[in-house]
């Protein structure tokens, strides 16, 4: 799961980059997934340190990036 999701936020973040439109993408769905990954990466130093918590860093860092271009681009689709 965590390599799937890892290969498929950089495409939709470029495509949220190219197009500067955020119609269609749930602020609160972001927000769950961070702070999901963040309880995983809490998890895994605490109780499981392992290799995987490589995963959840960048996949957390994926959907960081993915909520700064939402609040960048989200006046853009109210102008429209």
């Amino acid at each position: 799961m965590l390599v799937c999701f890892g290969a498929s936020w950089p495409f939709a973040i470029v495509k949220t980059y190219k197009t500067k439109n955020v119609k269609g993408i749930s602020f609160i769905f972001l927000i769950l997934l961070l702070l999901g990954y963040i309880f995983g990466i809490l998890h895994k130093i605490i109780f499981n340190f392992d290799y995987v918590l490589i995963f959840y860093i960048f996949n957390g860092s994926l959907v960081l990036t993915e909520i700064v271009l939402y609040l960048m681009y989200k006046d853009n689709d109210k102008a429209s």
